[in-house]
């Protein structure tokens, strides 16, 4: 086994990967196998696991690779400001929780989802689709992003939750503003947390049928570790369900495969879904894992408390799974965009989360039929993070309509 490297370590923060990925994990794959020595901000060591069989390992492994930040061996040389602290920072919820307490908490969650109607559901998201649209259908522009994709997800999820009216756009503005990490992302993250406060209490005097209510009669924790919860479904199915939408949207709008068939081409959405997964998933990277003890991987020696980072981009880009082009992984399900084991995504999340975003884009294009970029794809921006795939923009022209009021 080989010891961490003292110098041989990549700085991830230096890198210029945000346009093509792709092509970073495949020299790093050349150049270091499928455990990559790294550096984060501040030259804090990690490994990043980007073969794909080796990540199925560390993912359902949870005795030897805990979620639990607590274990790491770097807390001391950790300042409070570090620009990942968000990510890793313990707290209360089923995010760090392992075991059985863990497993009891995120059934709560996978219970209260699996009750929800489909068709239901599918209702919502186009009547809320519609409103969002009817915004912009006049004008005969947009930003895909700014006023459609990011909206979209926090709406139903809060709607769903039960959050109330008169809440409804404060608590979707605050968790944008919170996820978007600006100046003000501190205190709306603040204003987030003591919305899902005010939920439990509000669902634990008078529960109805909504998702809140379901979750806070079912979950065995306590009020703030059900708030906690609650968080990370707001979280969790905000920022990498905007960007399945928006990054569905844009291969649609840029690859002659789908955007030929715009006007008509629903059989292609579920295709182009799928192949944004394999491709351009909204989640590439997810701090992380931790070795509860000295163990081995690929050869290489994990100290015990040394982090794991989930590089879910790189393993499915990992040759020896999939073939290199992209229709060839056509119906092809195997990708780890939603994570894996205990703490992947739950089968029912999964499911809300693609009627979400499904009828985000049937509906777009059904009411903008000949949408099109308003800049060349090449002067798109991918976001400059290592941990999420989005664009900074998504702007488009199309022939202006009426607002419909709804389906």
């Amino acid at each position: 086994m080989t010891e961490p490297p003292a110098d041989g370590a990549v700085r991830l923060y230096e890198r210029i990967y945000s346009e093509h990925p792709a092509a970073l994990y495949a020299e790093l794959r050349r150049d270091h196998g499928p455990i990559v020595p790294v550096l984060l901000e501040n030259d804090v060591f990690a490994w990043l696991v980007i073969g794909y069989r080796e990540l199925h390992r560390v993912l359902t492994d949870p005795q030897l690779f805990p979620r639990d930040s607590r274990v790491w061996n770097k807390w001391g040389e950790i300042p409070s400001d570090w620009p990942l602290m968000p990510f890793i920072a313990y707290q209360p919820s089923m995010f760090f929780g392992e075991g059985s307490e863990h497993q009891s908490r995120y059934e709560a969650v996978e219970r209260a989802f699996a009750s929800v109607d489909p068709f239901e559901l599918q209702l919502r998201c186009e009547r809320i689709a519609d409103t969002l649209i009817d915004d912009f259908a006049g004008r005969g522009e947009a930003d895909l992003l700014a006023d459609y994709a990011y909206s979209m997800p926090v709406l139903v999820l809060a709607e769903m939750l039960g959050v109330p009216g008169t809440r409804l756009e404060s608590v979707a503005r605050d968790l944008v503003e919170a996820l978007d990490t600006g100046e003000g992302a501190l205190a709306a993250h603040g204003r987030v947390v003591a919305a899902m406060h005010d939920l439990v209490s509000m669902k634990r005097e008078s529960p109805g049928t909504d998702l809140a209510s379901r979750i806070v009669t079912t979950h065995p924790g306590t009020a703030e570790e059900i708030a906690q919860d609650l968080l990370v479904v707001m979280v969790t199915g905000q920022e990498p369900v905007a960007n399945w939408i928006g990054n569905t949207l844009r291969l649609m709008l840029t690859d002659d495969r789908f955007s030929l068939t715009l006007s008509g081409g629903r059989r292609s959405v579920g295709q182009a879904l799928n192949e944004v997964l394999w491709e351009d998933g909204p989640v590439q990277n997810d701090v992380g894992r931790w070795a509860a003890r000295d163990t081995e991987l690929a050869g290489r020696r994990i100290r015990a408390g040394d982090m794991l980072i989930i590089g879910m981009a790189g393993a499915n880009t990992d040759p020896h799974v999939r073939p290199g082009s992209p229709t060839g992984i056509s119906g092809n399900q195997a990708h780890l965009a939603f994570g894996h084991g205990s703490h992947g995504c739950p089968q029912s999340t999964r499911e809300a989360a693609e009627v979400i975003v499904r009828t985000a884009v049937e509906v777009l294009l059904d009411r903008l039929p000949d949408v099109l970029l308003s800049v060349p794809a090449e002067d798109l921006v991918w976001r400059p993070s290592f941990h999420v795939r989005g664009l900074t923009g998504l702007p488009v022209r199309f022939s202006p309509t009426l607002a419909v009021g709804g389906r």
